[in-house]
């Protein structure tokens, strides 16, 4: 299948915020997909979604929202995957397409693949984009451009799934990349969990000084807010994290307590030969992503 014939005829986004909403408007800025049916819990991010364009119809019941679907991605909160699954998979029609957003994958592979009907393709996947907004108000077209996403296929996903799911990702911007389930939640361990990890204990760490009658952290500049702003991201979702890759993200968090310690006691000590040596292997390694 060439470019020019992509096109997803009905697509179901369950969970319109900041994920599920820009990819609604990313694949109709691009004119790959037909109608766009928003669903979830309702309330207001619904309403606003579809106030704002992002979806063409919304609803609260799951299961309605997916009958007519081609392909349905799942932007909900972790934890909140596999009981999603769960309630739409026997409303799904034959041939569907079900894939998701989460930023763990082996947990909601091991959770959702034994819920598949025979005739219903799964393919795990993650884009590696956001902000620390979310909502449908924060959705936006072009926040999966010039990003990567990661597919992860079982031995269970088929290639023309994979290939539909893979093309679906390119038309919204994304460069896309195959990965082993393991690999993938190491990797977004330590480049992902564990830095918002630290930003969390960094703010909830400076805001508990109580030395002085003000809270300092109304004193922050560039740097400080810069380093923190993914600590103003959503708390729901941080936890599901954390919970679902709780080896990885360990084993991230006792490889960063190291560095830290060795910081540490070269503060401690006085070693300034040390603590150069310590910045300028950091500086090294972070101007060689640039």
């Amino acid at each position: 299948m060439n470019s020019t014939n992509f096109h997803i005829p009905n697509l179901t986004i369950i969970g319109v915020g900041l994920i599920g909403g820009s990819l609604a408007l990313a694949l109709k800025a691009a004119g790959v997909v037909g109608e766009v049916v928003g669903a979830g819990p309702g309330g207001v991010d619904l309403e606003k979604a579809l106030a704002l364009g992002i979806v063409d119809r919304i609803t609260d019941d799951l299961a309605a929202s997916v009958r007519q679907a081609d392909l349905v991605f799942l932007a909900t909160p972790v934890l909140a995957l596999a009981s999603v699954a769960a309630v739409i998979m026997p409303h799904l029609k034959p041939g569907a397409i079900l894939t998701d957003g989460g930023s763990v994958k082996g947990e909601v592979v091991t959770a959702i693949e034994p819920l598949l009907r025979p005739d219903v393709e799964f393919v795990p996947g993650h884009p590696i984009a956001g902000t620390e907004k979310s909502g449908a108000e924060a959705a936006f077209a072009t926040l999966y451009q010039n990003r990567r996403c990661i597919l992860t296929p079982t031995a269970r996903t088929g290639a023309d799934a994979l290939e539909q799911v893979r093309r679906m990702w390119q038309a919204a911007g994304c460069e896309v990349v195959a990965m082993e389930v393991a690999k993938h939640d190491r990797i977004l361990a330590a480049i992902s969990h564990l830095p918002h990890m630290v930003a969390y204990s960094l703010v909830n760490a400076v805001g508990s000084d109580d030395r002085y009658e003000e809270n300092i952290l109304a004193y922050s500049a560039g740097g400080f807010r810069d380093f923190t702003r993914i600590a103003s991201s959503d708390p729901t979702m941080w936890r599901d994290i954390a919970l679902t890759n709780r080896e990885a993200l360990l084993e991230m968090m006792e490889r960063f307590e190291k560095f830290f310690a060795e910081l540490k006691e070269d503060v401690r000590t006085g070693d300034g030969q040390a603590m150069f040596e310590f910045f300028l292997r950091s500086k090294q390694s972070r101007d060689a992503i640039l």
